[in-house]
């Protein structure tokens, strides 16, 4: 959960689509779709994203982990589960179902948002996370799973996809914000130059005649 996902990986800097969209379960770091090949005989668990939020469909979290209590999501027909809490506006202090941690408005009978909330849950509570580890199979987190995976990141879940509408009107939008400024200094230089000309002709000196 503390590892940091689709930044860009540092190994591979210079290669394009480089997102570290994958978590290798024996060195414990996130790597890109360029990193496999040295990590061929590796546990690796795919991560994906939502709405900005880093997420891991069910059927994988739960096999290293006890989801049991956390609201899943259906997500391209996949549940997943958000790795972290997620930031929001305002908490729910009334008599509706919320994360025990966050305080997230959920659904019955669940009673955290993600992961995350569940584990610090626990922490704050002085339970042992030993008690929600499983031992996992490696074969089910094999290299072989990422056959499809292109390395354009093709199989990522990202529905963000979703928002482009509202990212092309906001570009829209902008670009228009920025033709009506540019165009305000001619305007507005224009309207001072004739002004400024006007209190030239005004402020002209009238000198007196010799005598």
């Amino acid at each position: 959960m503390r590892e940091t996902f689709f930044g860009g990986c540092g190994a591979h800097q210079n290669q394009r689509k480089n997102e570290k969209n994958v978590f290798c379960l024996h060195c414990c770091l996130s790597i890109c779709p360029h990193c496999l090949p040295f990590h061929r005989l590796h546990p690796l668990l795919q991560v994906r994203r939502y709405v900005y939020h880093d997420v891991v469909r069910l059927d994988d979290l739960e096999k290293l982990i006890d989801c049991s209590n956390i609201q899943p999501y259906t997500i391209n027909s996949a549940k997943v589960i958000f790795l972290n809490q997620r930031p929001q506006s305002r908490s729910c202090k009334g008599s509706a179902n919320a994360c025990f941690t966050c305080d997230r408005i959920l659904q019955e009978p669940f009673h955290f948002c993600s992961l995350s909330c569940k584990v610090n849950y626990m922490v704050y509570e002085g339970e042992s996370l030993s008690t929600i580890l499983h031992r996992f199979d490696e074969s089910d987190f094999a290299i072989s799973q990422f056959e499809g995976l292109r390395v354009d990141g093709s199989e990522v879940i990202d529905e963000d996809s979703h928002f482009a509408p509202t990212s092309s009107y906001s570009n829209t939008t902008e670009a228009t914000s920025n033709s009506v400024i540019s165009c305000e200094p001619n305007n507005t230089s224009k309207k001072n130059k004739g002004k400024a000309t006007s209190n030239r002709r005004k402020g002209a000196p009238h000198r007196a005649p010799l005598s």
